[in-house]
């Protein structure tokens, strides 16, 4: 049976599908005669060079294509399934799992919990591998894809059971064994639970996962998310600041180990655990050129340089107009907000900064991040307030490619009931100083 999910969605202009006649209906059957399940299929046989595809067209008739084009050289073409196949789910009940902690009443979507391989390579997705058997590891090997991406939590297999409630979880680091052996670049991640798996647990999975350094290149801790949907699920709690700064400590200790053994950090505590526990971030040469990003590891950092980067080379013009804006973001990340405003209104005097911490009741008060802060959250903490001439908010709290927030409500139903115009700012620094400043 034909894989719909082959179908072609668009085909770039001059490319070389777009030259040798390939249109989106197409579906693509084959390429130098081999079958294609997934999207590794297509890109591993599609880099080679004058390559044959064969199509079903949508009309039902087939055609055998010969496609010029150079080794390595893009096909051309985008699928309206990105993956070629079906998304995998994930088979674990992890006892952290943020996906169970949503409330009811979400759109249907937001409750899928992928674990695909597949989106590690493709989008970053951190995946447990318990999906995985060691035949499906022998073809990442062959096509010699990474880097993946690998939520350990713990290299204890009795542990690392328990957390993940799946009895075929234990058996992590023989796969990250044959990974490593096969050269495969890898990163890993924990998600740290009191009493659970940090401690002296963290310190065993911090030193099994250290043995397979340079290959894997960097280790994150990140501290558990509790919202106040927890009925009947394990029995979590979020940490102290002292239980915090004893995390940093312990990750800390790690870091000069392997400093001395490989000259990088390999683990590193995410920003949460310093900004909890009341201490300063670390300097940038720390974060290891900033590799753990997306777990929130130094993206305070990073931003707090580019805006000083920023401030150098942006010139303060001879007349500026009085400006006032409102920055709304997480209560983790307001107080760093504050100084950032105020290193920025130091040059730019005629520029008045509020910024706004709001409180998460949407998924209860325990949960401080910007990224899932809800647009009724905001219009409710904000709606009483003079905002100024322009409400920044960061672009975690909307939908990747959308203008809607985690409850639907879109960014135009929000400027409507503030009556603010409204400016969404990109991870970047300089997009903060130019947001703030006006330009």
């Amino acid at each position: 049976m034909l894989n719909s999910s082959h179908k072609i969605a668009q085909v770039s202009e001059g490319s070389p599908a777009d030259r040798a006649g390939l249109i989106p209906g197409d579906i693509i059957t084959k390429i130098n005669n081999a079958e294609l399940v997934d999207i590794f299929d297509y890109h591993y046989y599609s880099d080679d060079a004058d390559i044959t595809v064969e199509l079903l067209h949508e009309d039902g008739t087939t055609s055998s294509v010969f496609v010029e084009k150079e080794e390595g050289e893009d096909l051309g073409v985008i699928f309206c399934n990105g993956l070629m196949d079906d998304y995998k789910s994930c088979s674990n009940k992890c006892a952290f799992c943020f996906i169970d902690q949503m409330p009811p009443g979400m759109r249907e979507t937001l409750y899928f919990k992928d674990d695909d391989t597949r989106l590690s390579f493709l989008q970053g997705n951190y995946v447990t591998l318990t999906n995985m058997k060691m035949a499906d590891l022998d073809r990442i090997i062959a096509y010699k894809l990474g880097p993946i991406n690998i939520s350990v939590h713990a290299t204890n297999p009795e542990l690392r059971v328990k957390l993940l409630h799946n009895r075929f979880a234990g058996d992590i680091l023989d796969k990250i064994r044959k990974l490593y052996e096969a050269e495969i670049p890898m990163n890993a991640q924990v998600v740290s639970c009191p009493g659970l798996n940090d401690g002296p647990e963290l310190d065993r999975t911090i030193s099994d996962l250290m043995q397979f350094a340079p290959v894997m290149s960097s280790m994150s801790v990140v501290p558990v998310g509790v919202t106040k949907f927890r009925d009947g699920l394990f029995p979590l709690r979020t940490y102290t600041p002292e239980e915090a700064g004893k995390v940093i400590d312990q990750i800390e200790h790690w870091q000069q180990i392997a400093m001395e053994r490989f000259g990088n950090h390999f683990v590193q505590a995410s920003d949460e655990w310093y900004i909890l526990a009341g201490r300063p971030l670390p300097e940038a040469d720390r974060y290891d050129g900033f590799i753990q990003l997306e777990n929130g590891v130094g993206m305070l950092r990073l931003l707090h340089e580019e805006v000083l980067d920023a401030l150098e080379d942006i010139k303060k013009p001879l007349f500026m107009k009085k400006r006032h804006v409102t920055i709304a973001t997480g209560k983790l990340a307001a107080p760093f907000m504050r100084q950032l405003a105020d290193l920025i209104t130091e040059k730019f005097n005629r520029v008045t900064v509020d910024v706004v911490a709001i409180t998460n009741e949407f998924f209860g008060e325990e949960i401080t991040v910007s990224g899932l802060i809800t647009g009724q959250d905001l219009i409710k903490q904000l709606s009483n307030r003079k905002l100024g001439d322009s409400l920044l908010l960061s672009c975690t709290m909307l939908r990747s490619g959308e203008e809607v927030f985690l409850d639907d409500i879109t960014l135009s139903e929000l400027e409507s009931a503030l009556q603010v115009k409204t400016r969404i700012v990109q991870s970047d620094g300089r997009d903060l100083v130019y947001a703030i400043i006006g330009h």
